[in-house]
């Protein structure tokens, strides 16, 4: 039996995770996942790619905004839930172009001298409407400021694979799932067409090319070889290397960790 054994969110946009006991699942995926993002001068979007140091900074929900710390000097911002300001611009991510909404001057300022660059930290209204590339959307769906998909599906069984073969076991904080589910082979979540958690539908729509953020040390921000060199070595088709799926989904609701993944279709 396939089990939802791990549930992360990601506010804001290559920032730290968090786990949760329980989610609800909204059009755009998991309850305020990526509803935040840093853009730089020109409004694009910001990520460890290019700024390691992104992963030095942690995420925590309070009852007044998101609590962002720098793990190595201890700074603290609370960024409120609802924007102070009513800023809108148009925000790039990647190839897509949609509305955002500066959260504060007073978040742009801290974040802007703690990573020494001028940048802003916006907000995706729920006006704001972001689409899922259209040839692996399933019915006009939308995404928040991910990647480019609602939702992202690991089986710890493909991380242990993977781990069996590195000299230095990692977490699966590298590659930054929402949902991990104990159960079935390594890999496994390559071939779940469809699925259902609690009666919400699940469709895996295409598998996720991984980059160098999965070689970022999250504790320490530094960049290291794998575990990309070792899965280049039995993860790699047509110069990209896989890890995880892709979802889509039809249905609102929570979903919990213990939760059964009822497969009903395989690829």
């Amino acid at each position: 039996m396939l089990c939802v054994s791990a549930l992360y969110i990601y506010p804001v946009k290559s920032l730290g995770g968090i786990a949760l006991q329980e989610a609800r699942l909204e059009a755009r995926g998991l309850a305020l996942d990526r509803r935040w993002m840093l853009v730089d001068a020109a409004n694009n979007f910001m990520s460890q790619r290019e700024i390691p140091a992104l992963a030095l900074l942690t995420v925590r929900l309070e009852k007044e905004g998101l609590l962002i710390t720098h793990i190595t000097s201890g700074l603290q911002l609370l960024a409120p839930y609802i924007p102070t300001t009513e800023n809108f611009m148009q925000v790039t991510v990647w190839e897509d172009t949609c509305l955002a909404q500066q959260v504060s001057p007073y978040a742009d300022e801290w974040f802007s001298d703690l990573l020494h660059c001028p940048c802003k930290l916006v907000y995706m209204p729920d006006h704001s409407t972001r689409w899922v590339e259209e040839k692996y959307a399933i019915a006009a769906d939308i995404t928040s400021f991910s990647d480019g998909y609602p939702n992202l599906l690991i089986g710890q069984a493909s991380l242990d694979d993977l781990n069996n073969k590195l000299a230095k076991p990692i977490t699966m904080q590298r590659f930054r799932p929402n949902i991990v589910f104990t159960g079935g082979m390594p890999f496994e979540e390559d071939n779940l067409a469809h699925f259902t958690i609690n009666d919400i539908s699940f469709y895996g729509v295409k598998r996720c090319a991984r980059c160098v953020v999965t070689t970022i040390n999250p504790d320490t921000a530094e960049k290291e070889k794998e575990p990309l060199r070792t899965l280049a070595s039995y993860r790699l088709w047509d110069n990209k290397i896989y890890f995880g799926q892709n979802l889509l989904h039809k249905g609102l609701g929570s979903i919990h960790v213990g939760d059964e993944l009822k497969v009903l279709q395989r690829k």
